[in-house]
């Protein structure tokens, strides 16, 4: 008689097709409920991913969200705040498969109501015009002047030489946009390319791996041949999640992270061995990453006062001296990793007087 016992153990590493299921399900499903506009956002970024990666899914991975997708019309009529969200799912889960063809009308619906003109950002309306467009529907908010405004923010390099989260997110969304999440060359300018390669540095001092996939992401979307220092960085902590079964841990988790660095991988065609997702409630928690050298650098910098120069070459060893030893290794690894770096540094060091 044996004396092994079967194990119900998952395996260790699975493929992204092979996480499709389990993620559907377990953003579907088990981890918040649709009336939270946190749900809205999850499943929307995770369908995106997908389409727009073009990855495998099957019709039974998409039950979760066919009542969802059946009770759209009622959910754009008394939540239009939402429709950006809900366009959003509703044309991913079309073009993945759902059998349904809704979302024509009710991209009419939302341009009728006139919800894209009641956005105060470009990029909002960059959006809204994108989601339209996928069913061939104009919207009065995309109006001439739209992309110029665009173009003219992410060309003006200095922008993301500085620590702003906001503003880099918001040069990756516009490559989204613009490009098509990767359909079309988004006619970025060379200027618009060396802000890329500023916010990816900064992203890379700051051990920021979810802001760097989406710059990856994005520099790829633009034609360009992402940093393959960053790439290997995201890949890395792609492979060092943590993503286990969990009904009781909060859910202000690392999913974010997990889904735009896996985007990154597969957009590289780096397709990594990522950890397996369970089923049901899954927890995602990023690895134990370098220590950032954005903080300490910024701290050391202020601290030179009058003796601040703009040029990397005099100020870097004065630098490196006032960096902890893990501090300074992310800085050396980020200044090798771009030959822009000299020149970021000098918009960086905010060395010209007021």
């Amino acid at each position: 008689m044996s004396n092994v016992i079967a194990l119900n153990v998952l395996p260790r590493r699975q493929r992204l097709a092979e996480r499709t299921d389990a993620l559907i399900d377990g953003f579907a499903r088990h981890r918040r409920i649709q009336d939270d506009v946190f749900w809205l956002k999850e499943n929307a970024e995770l369908l995106n991913i997908l389409e727009c990666t073009g990855t495998p899914v099957s019709q039974e991975a998409l039950t979760p969200h066919l009542a969802f997708y059946g009770s759209l019309t009622e959910r754009l009529q008394f939540f239009p705040q939402y429709y950006r969200f809900l366009l959003s799912i509703g044309l991913d889960l079309e073009d993945l498969g759902v059998a349904g063809a809704q979302m024509e009308r009710l991209c009419e619906w939302v341009a009728k109501q006139g919800l894209p003109e009641a956005e105060l950002s470009d990029l909002q309306r960059a959006e809204a015009r994108r989601l339209l467009a996928r069913r061939g529907v104009h919207t009065a908010a995309a109006d001439p002047g739209l992309d110029d405004r665009l173009h003219a923010f992410i060309n003006r390099p200095a922008t993301f030489a500085l620590p702003n989260k906001k503003a880099a997110y918001e040069l990756t969304h516009i490559v989204f946009y613009l490009s098509e999440y990767g359909r079309k060359d988004p006619g970025l300018d060379p200027r618009a390319l060396v802000s890329l390669e500023y916010a990816g540095i900064l992203a890379l001092l700051d051990q920021n791996m979810d802001l760097l996939a989406e710059i990856c992401v994005a520099m790829r979307q633009a034609g360009q041949a992402a940093n393959p220092v960053w790439e290997a960085a995201v890949r890395q902590t792609v492979n060092g999640f943590d993503v286990r079964q969990d009904g009781d841990a909060p859910l202000s988790d690392d999913y974010h992270e997990y889904l735009v660095a896996n985007w990154a991988c597969a957009t590289a065609g780096q397709d990594q061995m990522a950890r397996a997702v369970p089923e049901g409630r899954a927890v995602f928690q990023r690895p134990v990453l370098a220590a950032g050298a954005l903080r300490p650098m910024s701290s050391a910098l202020l601290s030179f006062a009058d003796a601040r120069s703009a040029d990397w070459e005099q100020m870097q060893a004065g630098l490196y001296d006032m960096l902890d030893p893990d501090a300074g290794d992310t800085l050396r690894t980020s200044e090798a990793s771009s030959p822009h770096f000299a020149a970021f540094f000098e918009q960086f060091a905010r060395a010209v007087p007021a």
